[in-house]
């Protein structure tokens, strides 16, 4: 099949590309399992371990440069940078997410496994070895993990609270070297034995989906997620605080739910300067709801250091969650003494130089429910999700991707806590300020969701789940192990 074996750079870059079509907003989820199959049949053609990295870098740089673009909107529409320089930030950006892809090709290649071994262990190991690398390095960065396409139609998720994202990433790869494989043998006896194992991974998926992983705990419990639509241009524009402010407290007042949530920085003033007025209003309808608001706001310490924050009024003690995993020049500057200047004077980002929170917080106690809270970008870590389980019996997700305007970033974003709501057995609320908003099952799959760019509130019946998942229990160490392992049989029995 020419479409497999021709070895062209167009090919590789096209691939990348349709890969991105996996994903949500799009959600053809068999397409990026197709993607990697050429990518896999390109490796196998491959000279050299240059020209490996060569055709990884060009599959990546159709992935990423389509896959995240929307980067361009938040530093040129929001961030005020000229669409020059944001054109080409965006493109050095998937030119350096790329290098990953690279990496993995090249790998595979100087292991000098050949044949079969090369395309059903080196191969697949590799890639999710680079996904991996991608989402740890540098603070990390695993948007676009493959396993994110499979959430949460696809048979393959059934594999996530076993192995969690990169198990999945995991078992596309598989799915595509076995089709790579079906595509080169076609019906002889080694094209009918991997049409076979192709089938029985997916069915395999499609059965785990079945099992309970996690048993209901309590009442269902009545929450409201407050979506206000402010556009990110007026957010923090001291003539619109007046304004964001009695929306939100018309917002709260009009719902009778026992948990209300407000989106990241939802009042766009530090919570000190909040009037005591406003915060007993807000308390005591929480309090007559027989419940509690979360409510996102900057903080500022004692020792002057800022947080991004969700803070609690109402019946339980007044609690908060302060952000954890920091985005690196959206909310904090790394090697300020040579990279300050970016921050400062390139991008208009307001509190761009926050403190984290640090890791050991606990659920917030709130409305009769143990809640997980994390904050914008936290939920693309999966293994820092889970630090608040099994102890949690809600995730909550305060979100602002209004930086990225009407495009695919708020989808994808949502489909990554899909993703989470499937590993942790526990469901999934997310208020955001633009969208998406949504109520997510412990199958991974959107019960409610609020059209996006649109003020609105999504009231829901929500179940809290106790116990815990194999993901919960052991995280990303035994998908870790797998791949290990899978690279030591390879490298073993390559000459055979």
């Amino acid at each position: 099949m020419t479409f497999f074996t021709t070895n062209k750079p167009f090919l590789l870059i096209a691939s990348g590309l349709l890969a991105v079509l996996g994903f949500s907003p799009f959600g053809v989820f068999p397409l990026t399992v197709l993607a990697l199959a050429v990518l896999f049949s390109q490796w196998q053609g491959a000279q050299s371990a240059r020209q490996a990295a060569r055709m990884g870098f060009q599959f990546g740089l159709g992935l990423f440069a389509f896959g995240v673009g929307w980067i361009y909107v938040a530093l040129h529409d929001y961030g005020n940078m000229h669409f020059l320089l944001a054109l080409a930030a965006t493109l050095l950006f998937a030119a350096l997410l790329a290098l990953f892809p690279a990496l993995a090709g090249y790998v595979q290649a100087r292991l000098r496994v050949s044949g079969r071994l090369q395309l059903l262990l080196a191969m697949p190991a590799c890639w999710v070895l680079g996904e991996w690398l991608r989402g740890t390095l540098f603070t990390g960065f695993p948007w676009l993990a493959f396993g994110y396409s499979q959430a949460a139609a696809s048979p393959l998720a059934g594999y996530a609270p076993l192995l969690g994202v990169y198990g999945v990433s995991l078992m596309v790869a598989l799915s595509a070297a076995l089709l790579a494989l079906l595509a080169r043998a076609r019906w002889s006896r080694e094209g009918q034995l991997a049409l076979a194992a192709l089938l029985l991974l997916w069915v395999g998926g499609a059965l785990l989906r079945n099992i309970e992983w996690t048993q209901p705990q309590g009442a269902p419990v009545k929450v409201a997620l407050l979506q206000g639509n402010v556009p990110q241009d007026i957010k923090f524009d001291e003539g619109r605080l007046v304004g964001t402010l009695e929306l939100y407290r018309r917002m709260i007042q009009q719902s009778d739910a026992q948990l209300i949530v407000l989106p990241e920085t939802a009042l766009p003033l530090l919570r000190h300067e909040l009037p005591e007025s406003y915060a007993d209003i807000v308390s005591r309808h929480a309090r007559a709801n027989g419940g509690d608001v979360l409510i996102g706001a900057f903080e500022r310490d004692e020792n002057r250091l800022y947080y991004n924050s969700v803070f609690t009024l109402g019946v339980a003690p007044g609690q908060s969650y302060r952000k954890n995993h920091l985005v690196p020049f959206g909310e904090f500057i790394p090697l300020r003494p040579v990279l300050g200047w970016f921050i400062n004077e390139v991008l208009d980002i307001p509190m761009g130089d926050l403190t984290s929170g640090g890791r050991a917080q606990l659920p917030l106690n709130v409305a009769g429910q143990k809640v997980a809270v994390d904050i914008c970008y936290e939920d693309v870590f999966g293994e820092e999700i889970i630090r608040a389980l099994p102890a949690a019996t809600l995730l909550v997700n305060a979100t602002n991707d209004a930086w990225y305007g009407d495009s695919y970033a708020a989808m994808q974003h949502n489909q990554i806590a899909q993703m989470r709501a499937l590993e942790t057995g526990r469901m999934m609320l997310r208020a955001t300020n633009t969208g998406v908003t949504s109520v997510i099952g412990t199958d991974g799959r959107i019960r409610q969701m609020l059209p996006q760019h649109e003020e609105g509130t999504l009231t829901a019946e929500v179940q809290g789940y106790a116990g815990s998942t194999p993901y919960v229990r052991c995280g990303n160490a035994t998908v870790l192990a797998l791949l290990v392992l899978m690279l030591v049989v390879a490298w073993r029995w390559r000459g055979r």
